[in-house]
């Protein structure tokens, strides 16, 4: 392969980190599919798709000309989506159980009301399945309620005789009908999914579930693996509260010495985490943990990407300060804005920007007025992360206020 002035990255592995999301992988690389031809049609570059190369489950291989350089990259999605449709298989009443389980950890910790302080549209976003489950308890009750009124009316008026039994039993037959109906349409409300999400975050007051550890602990085998193979740079991209997973992936990796000194450049690119809505709770310690120390290390770069206009996420809020614990000699993240106002055209802005969850995936997506977060140029354009933000100046309006009142971390 021909090198090209200023060419740093000839070859390139991504290591794909999605947040709670049950879609299968092939998902994700279709939108990079889809994305990446547009992207390439506005800002003028090459870029294609082949099958995978590596030995990862699911992934795919991408080949760009970009900037005069030619560079291959490889995909993996670090996959746990089957953990994620496992913890998704509870029953209406089990749901309605994580509901109280969930609000009371958040309201009983102080954590949801410090988060308030942060951004009120993840918070927002957090109680709509809250506020959406109980509207869908009181209109089921509502109806049981009118149908068992309606029955011992008919019982008194036509029949003369009362019917209370029956009435209450068909009742409570149209209460679990209108709440089966509410979720059997949840691909609409997403509150199901959504309740889930934040349950499975506040399970364990924010540490991390045993299942969970152990799909980690392959993730970082396959990274370390990446790190001893052929490639200038292995990029960990990390969506979401993929973006904390990938913290702590990445802290396990330098912690135990798997980061060799003359191995490719490592890099951590987070994109619209929701990093507080775990380091905030009271037994996250492990993760605090995680933050504080990857923050202050020189083995990575780490850039954290976020917009004001994505609801679901803690846009421009410094991960490591606003939880409490920077370290004296702080590095890491660069906060960033993806500044959605300022990419998308005014007619892309305007159809999405009541689409919340398309928005929080706009990190991955085509922008039409691209600044200096492309998506596509960083995980298969000619530069590494280091470099392509060398120079770049963090958020001025980024958020670094600690405001956590759990401070405490792993031993």
């Amino acid at each position: 392969m021909t090198d090209t002035p200023g060419q740093e990255v000839h070859r390139r592995r991504v290591m794909y980190i999605p947040g709670y999301d049950p879609v299968p992988p092939r998902k994700y690389r279709e939108r990079y599919r889809r994305e990446a031809a547009a992207q390439a049609a506005i800002s003028g570059y090459d870029i294609a798709l082949g099958p995978k190369q590596t030995s990862g489950k699911f992934g795919w291989h991408v080949s760009a000309e970009m900037e005069g350089a030619a560079v291959e990259t490889d995909i993996e999605v670090m996959y746990w989506s089957d953990i994620v449709r496992d913890s998704m298989s509870h029953g209406i009443l089990a749901t309605y159980g994580q509901l109280f389980r969930t609000a009371w950890i958040y309201i009983w910790s102080g954590a949801l009301f410090r988060l308030m302080t942060l951004r009120k549209g993840p918070v927002i976003a957090a109680l709509y399945p809250v506020v959406f489950l109980l509207g869908q308890l009181l209109a089921a009750l509502a109806v049981g309620v009118a149908v068992a009124f309606v029955v011992e009316w008919l019982g008194h008026r036509l029949l003369g005789i009362p019917l209370s039994f029956f009435g209450l039993v068909l009742g409570l037959v149209m209460v679990w009908a209108v709440l089966d109906l509410f979720r059997r349409q949840d691909g609409r409300f997403l509150a199901y999914y959504l309740m889930h999400d934040y349950a499975f975050s506040a399970r364990y007051g924010g540490a991390y579930p045993p299942e969970q550890e152990d799909r980690m602990r392959e993730a970082a085998d396959q990274i370390a693996a990446a790190l001893q193979a052929d490639a200038d740079e292995v990029l960990i991209v990390g969506h979401s509260s993929g973006a904390y997973i990938a913290v702590s992936i990445l802290s396990d990796l330098v912690r135990a010495g798997r980061v060799p000194a003359d191995g490719p450049r490592l890099a951590l690119l987070t994109l619209g985490q929701v990093v507080p809505m775990v380091s905030f709770l009271p037994k996250a310690d492990r993760l605090r943990a995680d933050l504080a120390f990857l923050s202050s290390r020189d083995e990575i770069t780490w850039v954290d990407v976020t917009a004001p206009g994505d609801g679901c996420a803690f846009a421009l809020c410094d991960p490591v300060s606003v939880t409490g614990v920077a370290p004296e000699g702080k590095r890491w993240p660069l906060v960033i804005s993806a500044a959605f106002t300022q990419t998308l055209s005014p007619e892309k802005w305007k159809a999405l920007r009541w689409r919340l969850f398309e928005l929080h995936f706009q990190y991955l997506n085509a922008f039409d007025q691209p600044g200096d977060y492309d998506y596509f140029r960083i995980t298969a354009g000619p530069l590494s992360l280091q470099s392509r933000f060398a120079d770049r100046a963090p958020s001025k309006s980024r958020i670094e206020r600690p405001v956590n009142r759990y401070t405490s971390m792993a031993a």
